[in-house]
């Protein structure tokens, strides 16, 4: 069997090569070993990465244990929750360029396979959409979820945080109750406590067959983290040896399988962004329709924040993923996973520990499944976590305010300038208007903090954490002339969630007259900003 590294270790023109590598710690035996990289998003600004330098020490053993090389280097990671709101534009950039920093290693290091130890939003997406596009044997250990904090016995986490900012601009809470939450809620090293979009991601990677069973849910501190570690570094050496690569595992089916998890979990609309982005390095098509396709036959059977009262942890406790798997084996594709078995015997083997947080399909918590994608006038497409939607607002007419920037909003909740029923717009906010497409969680969690009923739409994009009608990904996005860059104060928006219909009431003559005194904002960006809204502008 041929590797990418023999050629470096082998022929007499790349003797210079291996005196390098020699320079670097290797010896005369690693020259007869599989070469396995390590990419490794730890760092010290991300609550998910913190504890990540720990466990790639155990990759790295299981590596050497398994009989390779374990070669290491550091990939960037974004907290979104730290970047949002102050500077987010980078994020979803972030992701592609994740990608590109580890194609950019492994070839040119001809490296044999890869391990990706991540956790956080854009890097896990990031490592997946490396990993279908260079097609070299590998696996991803995701970090794991925080444990949730504890405020006078009520759980708490991030966006706890974040609904206290309305909650204290409309004097339901004092400033001391909201320092109580902040210093209380994000007790350690993981990623957020919540089914937000680093947990709905980690639930993706392994529903795909790219993790180890079991690996999603199990807590960043749990003794369990370790082995699954240790565990995937082996791994990663058995996979180069019998040649399995990415292409093999994530196969058509096994992306309709995750999208039916994602539809019964109620994960992130992110995974709306992200699965197809990773599809589409498999060369397959993830079409939009298949999420409203699928979330119309799935019913949903977990209640996890922001949705409901439930935790990451209960989800574990619960039995995981691997319990969803087995309250959807009528469902499943059969599909291959780096544990050498299908998915559907994972499913057959796994057992619901608590029926409550993972309910049986004849016992849903809604119909449908997490997300519904709403077209009309003012879109071609858009999404909404339709499972986080109160039920008076699942139809819903008012009156647009609208806004092209956060601060603004932020600003008429504390100024009562945004009343119940209103219809807030955030436009100029897409790929190529932010540019960057920034989430709009600090706008959401401030009005929901504030207790308003209103509806909110964005052609940018929202956090894991957001909850309420909240509708985003409005395409085509207001900088390239799409309707939501037209509406103005007073115009009516209509929502009807049921039956996937999104409007403005205006007149297709009146929709033609704005579009010809249509003007963009002007914003500061950078070099790396330009790149990626060139990419996205019409």
């Amino acid at each position: 069997m041929q590797l990418p590294s023999d050629k470096l270790k082998k022929d007499t023109a790349t003797m210079p090569h291996r005196a390098l590598l020699r320079a670097a710690g290797l010896k005369d035996s690693d020259f007869k070993k599989p070469f396995i990289g390590v990419a490794n998003s730890f760092n010290d600004l991300v609550p998910g990465h913190i504890h990540l330098n720990e466990l790639t020490k155990e990759v790295k053993r299981g590596i050497e244990d398994g009989g390779g090389v374990p070669l290491e280097w550091g990939v960037p990671g974004v907290c979104d929750g730290v970047a949002m709101f102050v500077e987010m534009r980078l994020s979803l950039p972030s992701r592609d360029h994740i990608a590109d920093n580890i194609e950019i290693m492994t070839l040119s290091h001809s490296l044999d396979g890869w391990v990706g130890v991540t956790n956080c939003d854009k890097i896990t997406p990031g490592m997946l959409m490396a990993a279908a596009r260079l097609n070299l044997p590998s696996i991803i250990l995701t970090g794991g979820p925080m444990k949730a904090g504890k405020v006078k016995g009520k759980k708490m986490d991030v966006i706890s945080n974040f609904e206290a900012v309305g909650a204290i601009s409309s004097g339901k809470i004092k400033q001391k109750q909201a320092y109580e939450i902040e210093c209380k809620s994000c007790p350690g090293a993981g990623s957020c406590a919540g089914l937000f979009t680093a947990n709905s991601m980690a639930c993706m990677t392994e529903v795909l067959g790219m993790s180890l069973t079991g690996c999603a849910t199990t807590l960043a501190l749990d003794p369990k983290k370790k082995k699954q570690a240790y565990e995937s570094g082996k791994k990663a050496v058995e996979l180069v040896k019998k040649q399995i690569k990415p292409k093999n595992i994530m196969i058509k089916e096994a992306f309709e399988n995750a999208v039916r998890v994602d539809m019964a979990i109620g994960g992130s609309t992110n995974t709306a962004l992200h699965l197809p982005a990773i599809a589409r390095e498999a060369a397959i098509k993830l079409p939009l329709t298949l999420f409203d396709k699928l979330a119309k036959q799935t019913p949903n059977i977990c209640h996890i924040r922001p949705a409901g009262p439930y935790m990451m942890e209960d989800l574990d406790k619960a039995g995981g993923i691997p319990a969803v798997l087995k309250r959807l084996q009528k469902f499943l594709k059969s599909s291959r996973t780096v544990n050498n078995k299908d998915i559907k015997d994972i499913a057959k083997t796994a057992k619901v520990k608590d029926s409550q947080i993972i309910r049986p399909l004849s016992k849903p918590f809604y119909k449908e499944g997490g997300i519904a994608v709403l077209k009309g006038n003012i879109a071609n497409s858009s999404v909404i976590k339709q499972t986080a939607v109160e039920p008076e607002m699942m139809k819903f007419s008012g009156p647009a305010k609208v806004f092209n920037n956060e601060q603004a909003i932020l600003d008429a909740v504390k100024n009562k300038k945004i009343q119940d029923g209103d219809v807030v717009v955030i436009n100029f906010m897409g790929p190529a208007g932010a540019p960057g497409m920034p989430e709009m969680l600090t706008p959401t969690a401030a009005i929901s903090g504030a207790g308003l009923k209103v509806a909110l739409l964005t052609d940018g994009r929202f956090s894991g954490g957001t909850r309420g009608a909240c509708i985003g990904h409005i395409e085509p996005e207001a900088y390239n002339k799409g309707v939501i860059g037209l509406v103005k104060n007073g115009d009516i928006i209509e929502i009807d969630i049921p039956k996937r219909k999104l409007n403005v009431k205006l007149s297709q003559s009146e929709i033609i007259k704005r579009k010809k005194n249509f003007k963009r904002p002007k914003r500061k960006t950078t070099a790396f900003m330009e790149k990626f809204r060139n990419d996205y502008s019409d």
